[in-house]
């Protein structure tokens, strides 16, 4: 296990992309003293930390002409675009039973990131078990609009991108001075203002704190990414993602897309491999 920090970004269904990359670095027994998942990430990490090779794979790609899973009737009739107990207990616990137990033999750290509706604040929950845990990570993985809030204790969380999409700075804070940073965001990319901050007022309108911080999502995001690149440059981060704009939407459901860009990513990790040992190992 590498003494460093393994950051994945969300994308929702793009996230296919980081499925690739750690299912490489399963095969390499690549692993991390600490990981943050975000959203989509959130859903791979989970999966990473069972070993459970093409897992996230499957779900992404097995289910998704089934209505219980991912539909517009889903979202009217629940309020979820992803059906709860499809994702959440359906494939976990029947379907693609997960690997609990090769879970809690994980010597690491790992969190899931998501956002306090009512402070506007990320919060960094520790995985530690997954049976209960599982709440989390919905959180993490709610996108707003098409998703309810998700109560944990007493407070309501959304996904966990709309504060954090890139937790790099709290793997530094938490001391990891190496970090392998997954992103699903083309080389290049820029984030633009949100198109739909009208219906975000009127959805959040008891949660302000969504309103705002989708109003400026772009600027922390972008100021992210010039982070990122400060840390690339200093050594603390070692950054994989995409090298043009992938053609896989936010909910996609063409199988070949899927595939396509989950093997992008696996060949991008491939690809850098002896660069990424050098880079943990020195």
């Amino acid at each position: 296990m590498y003494q460093a920090g393994l950051v994945l970004e969300g994308g929702a269904m793009k996230g296919i992309y980081t499925a690739g990359v750690l299912d490489f670095f399963l095969e390499q027994g690549i692993h991390f003293s600490s990981a943050y998942g975000v959203s989509a990430g959130a859903l791979n990490l989970c999966s990473f930390l069972s070993e459970q090779k093409k897992r996230t794979y499957r779900v992404f790609t097995n289910y998704i002409d089934y209505s219980q899973y991912c539909s517009t009737k889903n979202l009217v009739m629940t309020g979820d675009l992803f059906g709860v107990s499809m994702c959440y207990d359906l494939i976990p616990n029947y379907l693609d039973p997960y690997d609990y137990e090769v879970f809690n033999q994980y010597k690491g750290k790992a969190y899931v990131v998501v956002t306090n509706i009512r402070t506007g604040k990320a919060e960094y929950i520790q995985l530690t078990d997954m049976h209960k845990d599982i709440q989390a990570v919905r959180a993490s993985s709610s996108m707003p609009l098409v998703s309810r809030n998700v109560k944990i204790g007493e407070e309501w969380y959304l996904d966990g991108g709309i504060a954090d999409a890139i937790p790099i700075a709290k793997s530094i804070q938490d001391g990891n001075e190496k970090n392998v940073v997954i992103m699903t965001k083309e080389i290049g990319f820029c984030r633009q203002p949100s198109s739909q901050l009208p219906l975000l007022k009127l959805r959040y309108a008891r949660y302000p704190k969504v309103y705002e911080l989708m109003k400026n999502r772009h600027t922390r995001y972008n100021a992210t990414l010039d982070y990122l690149e400060e840390m690339a440059a200093e050594g603390r981060a070692f950054v994989i993602r995409p090298k043009k704009k992938s053609q896989v939407g936010r909910v996609e459901k063409n199988q070949e897309k899927l595939k396509a860009l989950y093997e992008e990513g696996y060949q991008d990790a491939e690809a850098c491999h002896q660069e990424l040992l050098k880079y943990l190992s020195c």
